[in-house]
């Protein structure tokens, strides 16, 4: 049988000189990002910027909350348009952390639930950070939208 070691154990005790591991891959604060928003009549393919996260930030999850916003809704969740640490411009990614799933009725998602879906990404912005929406999608809808994103930075 093999022992084999993940890249943070290798940078930590696996070479010489040994590399320090960053926070938010050890040892790092948990920090939650919350906000919350009242629609009404929000039209397919409105988006909601809910808040920014900030550079450096690792996202370990998040949970999307929403009323029954009207039958034939939908919600996705990612981020808008934004600059990376190097100054290049990043296209909008409406559903980076959630797809599109209905909120015909009250109910509650888990975002950012997969590797795919963003799970333990480690965000690059500028001084502004990463703006993370939420997108009405497929008709109109009034309700309460709340989102949480917990994640580490330091």
């Amino acid at each position: 049988m093999a022992t084999v070691y993940s890249v943070q154990k290798t940078a930590w005790d696996q070479t010489i000189p040994s590399k320090k591991t960053k926070p938010n891959e050890l040892a790092g604060r948990m920090r939650v990002a919350y906000a919350t928003y009242e629609a009404s009549s929000l039209a397919s393919g409105d988006v909601i910027e809910l808040f920014n996260l900030p550079n450096g930030a690792r996202i370990m999850g998040g949970r999307l909350f929403n009323d029954a916003l009207a039958s034939s809704t939908t919600l996705s969740v990612g981020y808008a348009a934004h600059t990376n640490s190097s100054g290049t411009a990043v296209s909008a990614a409406a559903a980076a952390y959630l797809a599109a799933t209905s909120t015909a009725s009250a109910g509650a998602n888990d975002i950012a639930a997969t590797l795919a879906l963003g799970a333990t990404s480690e965000l690059d912005a500028n001084e502004n950070g990463v703006p993370i929406t939420a997108t009405m999608g497929g008709a109109a809808g009034t309700g309460t939208i709340t989102l949480r994103i917990d994640y580490v930075v330091d």
